[in-house]
């Protein structure tokens, strides 16, 4: 079975896998800094860095922040020797059922035939593309923002609820006033 174990930089063994597996499965565009992510780990009360676990095994890792209104996924991968098993659809129907408010996260443009996979996967378990125009501002300074759109999975409208949950998102996430 599997369950989410919230960690902290204090989890040693964990903390390692979770920074070594992000920085096998995201570019480094697309993550913050190794020492800010473990600041936010261990200090922002709503920011949560979890192990996927099965049978007390890491198989995995998800972050997401906690909105109140909503969940914001920022980072999801399974161990590369373990992926096409079944884990992701796994893990989002655990998060969907246990998660009691909209899960919104970001997926690059639907311009590739892996990124089109991604957001099939994505909609197969239950998230609806947003047509909104959005940009990821960047993790580091210096870098480029980063055309993407967003999904959710819940009671959000892309016309209503769209400035507000991109606000959100920026302020909290990528210190973007």
């Amino acid at each position: 079975m599997l369950e989410l174990q919230r960690i902290t930089t204090a989890d040693t063994a964990l903390y390692q896998f979770m920074e070594n597996l992000m920085k096998q499965a995201f570019p480094t565009a697309e993550y913050r800094d190794l020492d800010e992510l473990r600041l936010y780990t261990d200090t922002k009360v709503h920011f949560y860095n979890n192990i996927i676990m099965e049978e007390n095994r890491p198989i995995g890792f998800f972050t997401y922040w906690d909105f109140d209104t909503f969940y914001y996924a920022e980072h999801f991968a399974i161990d590369p020797t373990l992926r096409n098993g079944g884990y992701g659809k796994q893990v989002l129907n655990l998060l969907c059922d246990s998660l009691p408010r909209p899960i919104v996260l970001e997926v690059e443009m639907p311009e590739d035939e892996m990124a089109r996979r991604r957001i099939g996967f994505y909609e197969r378990n239950g998230f609806v593309l947003w047509p909104n125009d959005y940009r990821q501002p960047p993790y580091r300074p210096g870098d480029e923002f980063l055309p993407m759109r967003l999904m959710v999975h819940g009671e959000l409208n892309s016309e209503k609820d769209y400035e507000y949950v991109k606000g959100r998102i920026y302020k909290e996430v990528y210190n973007v006033k």
